[in-house]
């Protein structure tokens, strides 16, 4: 892997801009995350639990080591990005994309990679 795509995890986020990427090493940040969770979608989530070192890491220090991307990709595939595997853009990650403006910049950082 190279070091310019060290922090882009396999769906092409940007681990530096994730905010749980980011609490990891800043605890008002995970405070905010752990009380918008609260406020926003009435759960409860531990502040030590607020940490991610990115999907190419200890999947246990994972945010959600059960993504389905991760799974499609590393998993099922043995790929290092989305972008390598033969179906890209699959009509699932397409429409994930969609889900947020960050999610989009993912798919479009990911076309730009092609299939390194």
């Amino acid at each position: 892997m190279n070091k310019e795509n060290q922090m882009v995890a396999v769906c092409g986020l940007d681990c530096g801009e994730c905010d749980i990427h980011q609490a990891s090493n800043n605890p008002e940040i995970a405070r905010q995350i752990v009380d918008w969770f609260k406020k926003e979608r009435d759960i409860e989530v531990k502040l030590e639990d607020i940490r991610c070192s990115g999907c190419k890491g200890d999947r246990t220090k994972h945010w959600s080591p059960d993504c389905w991307i991760l799974k499609c990709c590393v998993d099922e595939k043995g790929l290092e990005f989305c972008s390598q595997c033969d179906d890209f853009p699959c009509e699932k990650l397409i429409e994930w994309a969609k889900g947020s403006e960050k999610y989009g910049d993912a798919l479009n950082r990911l076309k730009g990679m092609g299939k390194e």
